[in-house]
């Protein structure tokens, strides 16, 4: 798929339709037949106002006036609950949320890491979901199945998704055009990539002044090997390093610092920076892999009719276009003091309208399923392929008794792309690795 000329904001309406205005339901005092409708209690003293203090690290000027915006569309939406939106940093707030839980006054809701829901519900940081669900069955539903399977701990529910990311390809289609290529077909394998990326180099004596891709510094390693085969590193049941696909994967990607030299990428890549200092962005990269937001990049700094978009490629024809993603979820904190009021407002965060008015305006990709195809995002092609995108997205828990299995694997890695370990030795000593530290760790 390539880009159509049209600016990301056309998906940005001002439609009053975009914006959040679902209610929430109030419990009725209604007699049913055959009984006096005399007031009862509640009816005589109607339950006082809830405020609720909702923590999330959006503090941008370009986050936080949208998540301040659905705030208040909840607030404005029924009169028996107050939500009160406190900018926290990110990391802090879930280092404070731990402080708060311990002194018996947290946050009634959080916004949290997607990978690690089972290790707060296990440590007993994060309220079981189940009886709310019990009431509201058709809540999960809402959710692509890869991200609910997130928030599930011993298959109980401890979090709502709320938004995600999936990477893909983008392409400079002038510089394509530049050396022959054709614009509306980017490469679909990765002997393409590498064909088109030899054909996109462009040298000034021993200096790069474009370089068409780099599979380590515009990706990363563990994209590649993740590629190969379809399978996370590591997912519920286990570390998944070293199949024979993983090895080859890994031998690839070293192999674009053996082509192009290491020290010389090194030095490419201290040169530059983000947004306008962005390698693509500047012209240095024809091809690099990003997520959807990258496109707001584009839209600030180039042309956008000059860029295209496709599927990460697949190792072979067949083999898969996989990818992964990552993402937050809303949870409300173990102690928190209104947790009925908190499942209400979780559930206008994950529902249709605050999710579309997150979507259209910040361009992540959303946790609600028909949100997120809805027909006005869909009317952006870039938000379109990303939703599309989340066919070929891996995401999974992180496991309880493996949280810092990146610290025991990444160092074998590393010394195989710095050419100091042989990459079939390096995936199996990561895969050892972490298999030992879950078994020890309890």
């Amino acid at each position: 798929m390539v880009l159509i000329g049209s600016t990301l904001l056309a998906a940005c309406s001002s439609d009053k339709k975009g914006e959040p205005s679902a209610s929430v339901s109030s419990p009725s005092n209604s007699a049913t037949p055959g009984e006096s409708a005399s007031p009862s209690p509640s009816a005589d003293k109607p339950k006082e106002k809830v405020t609720l203090d909702f923590w999330a690290h959006w503090g941008s000027t370009t986050r936080r006036p949208i998540i301040e915006k659905i705030v208040s569309d909840f607030n404005a939406s029924q009169d028996r609950i107050f939500v009160k939106y406190s900018f926290q940093p990110f990391g802090e707030g879930w280092t404070k949320e731990l402080a708060a839980i311990a002194a018996g006054n947290p946050p009634d809701v959080i916004i949290q890491d997607i990978f690690t829901v089972g290790q707060r519900a296990e440590k007993k940081q994060a309220v079981n979901l189940s009886e709310f669900l019990s009431k509201d069955p058709s809540v999960k539903d809402r959710f692509f199945e890869q991200l609910w399977d997130t928030v599930l701990y011993n298959n109980e529910p401890y979090a709502l998704p709320f938004n995600t990311d999936t990477r893909f390809l983008y392409y400079n289609k002038k510089a394509f055009a530049e050396v022959g290529l054709d614009p509306n077909s980017p490469p679909t394998t990765w002997a393409e990539l590498e064909t088109f990326a030899k054909k996109l180099d462009k040298k000034n004596g021993k200096r790069y002044d474009r370089i068409g891709y780099h599979a380590n510094n515009a990706g990363g390693w563990d994209l590649w090997v993740q590629n190969s085969d379809g399978k996370l590193l590591i997912d519920r049941e286990g570390p998944h390093y070293n199949s024979d696909a993983k090895v080859e994967a890994l031998k690839w990607v070293k192999g674009w610092d053996d082509r192009l030299g290491k020290k010389e990428m090194d030095a490419f890549k201290a040169t530059f920076g983000s947004k306008q200092n962005d390698p693509f962005v500047i012209g240095k990269l024809a091809m690099t892999v990003q997520t959807g937001t990258f496109f707001a990049q584009i839209k600030d700094f180039m042309n956008p009719d000059d860029i295209g978009f496709a599927p990460v490629p697949e190792m072979k024809p067949g083999s898969g276009n996989w990818t992964f993603g990552g993402g937050f979820t809303l949870e409300i904190p173990y102690g928190a003091k209104h947790p009925e009021e908190s499942w209400e407002f979780m559930k206008y965060m994950t529902d249709i309208a605050a999710q579309k008015y997150w979507g259209q305006y910040l361009f992540d990709n959303i946790a609600n399923k028909e949100a997120a195809n809805d027909p006005d995002l869909s009317a952006n092609p870039v938000y379109k392929f990303a939703t599309e995108n989340m066919k070929w997205t891996l995401i999974s828990p992180v496991p309880n008794n493996a949280p810092d299995y990146k610290n025991i694997a990444n160092p074998f890695i590393e010394k195989a792309l710095l050419g100091q370990e042989d990459p079939k030795s390096a995936l199996d000593k990561a895969q050892a690795g972490v298999e030992n530290l879950m078994k020890t760790t309890k």
